[in-house]
């Protein structure tokens, strides 16, 4: 894993001219990135995929009025380290603030990366606690940072914690160690995950070249203990914002037995301007995957409302209302609108 500058350098990802930008933006936001993900970028492609992902460059340092140091309100709904509560049946938990690698769209990019990133046990035992004295929460999301980046013992050691509440149906890891230092995911890591109660992890992969051997092999190990997976993918424009990139990515983790899940619209994190697609492209964008691609890899298309108001869906729907008739109208894949009789009883109608 490099964290310098120099070292980007040296490793022929970023012109000797470039480091002084790539300084000041490391000295706003935190950098990283593993071996596995420098392998993966050709420094000759301006454009390349991977390296817009996790090479620093000068956008960051511009920001727009309507970005947000939190953008989508974590502050607002943690009573306590560690802890964000949003939604009434499920919680955040985030043993650490560290990452293998630091995305440069990340929403958490003012916080991760940064000193006193990890709960210490007296901190994660109140987390527990608080887990314990709510019977209304069902679900626990331990995320970060990068969960998986802790050592298997630790890890552990979360999951027994966990498994020992009663009220608690599921346990979901969060985690980007799979594709990125995919060797991680090791016999005890895996062993590390086991529980009586279910126990999910979901991977974000944003491109097709992120699939490579030794993440499918990572995911197999996975998969082959009985954890379900699910991915995550942030739109990215110049990266993804393409239906045959997806395309290629969503059919890629299915044949991978991970099934996509969300769509992220990119949050209003400071200096991350520059990767954002519009909604309407977006919507167009699931739009054309549902001619191409089978249900299996739709994943669904969301947005965090910025100040903390939670995810919603935001892609394209397929029915609305004849005003005349009351009827419904849908539309196939090409867009042509079909009749459907209105709702028996509807005034409307």
């Amino acid at each position: 894993m490099t964290k310098d500058p120099d070292d980007l350098v040296a490793m022929g990802l970023v012109e000797p001219r470039r480091v002084e930008e790539i300084r000041r933006v490391a000295a706003e936001y935190a950098v990283a990135l593993t071996q596995d993900m420098a392998d993966l970028i050709y420094p000759a492609d301006s454009g390349d995929p991977i390296a817009a992902q996790f090479v620093p460059t000068a956008a960051e340092l511009a920001d727009l009025p309507e970005e947000r140091p939190d953008p989508i309100g974590d502050e607002r709904w943690s009573p306590m380290p560690g802890i964000v509560h949003r939604y009434p049946d499920r919680v955040l938990l985030k043993p650490t603030l560290l990452c293998p690698v630091y995305c440069r769209f990340c929403f958490r990019r003012e916080v991760v990366g940064k000193k006193e990133a990890m709960l210490d046990r007296a901190a994660l035992e109140r987390a527990f606690d608080y887990v314990r004295q709510r019977p209304q929460i069902w679900e626990v999301i331990v995320s970060g940072g990068d969960p998986l980046l802790l050592g298997p013992r630790r890890i552990a050691e979360i999951v027994r914690a966990l498994d020992q509440i009663p009220h608690l149906g599921v346990i979901r890891f969060h985690t980007r160690i799979p594709v990125v230092d995919p060797r991680r995911v090791s016999s005890a890591l895996v062993d590390a995950l086991a529980a009586e109660k279910a126990v999910y992890v979901v991977i974000h992969a944003n491109h097709p070249r992120e699939l490579t051997v030794p993440a499918r092999a990572a995911f197999l190990r996975l998969s082959r203990a009985g954890i379900p997976l699910l991915s995550q993918t942030v739109l990215l424009r110049g990266v993804n914002d393409d239906p045959a990139v997806l395309e290629v990515l969503f059919r890629g983790l299915v044949a991978m037995r991970v099934k996509p899940y969300y769509l992220h619209q990119v949050d209003l994190a400071r200096g991350t301007a520059h990767f954002r697609t519009g909604i309407a492209a977006g919507q167009r964008l699931v739009r054309a995957l549902r001619g191409r691609v089978s249900g299996l890899c739709q994943p669904i298309y969301v947005l965090d409302i910025p100040g903390g108001y939670g995810k919603v869906p935001i892609g394209p729907c397929a029915i609305f209302r004849d005003g005349a008739s009351g009827a419904w109208i849908v539309q196939d894949r090409a867009g042509i609108g079909h009749s459907y009789p209105p709702d028996p009883g509807d005034e409307a109608a």
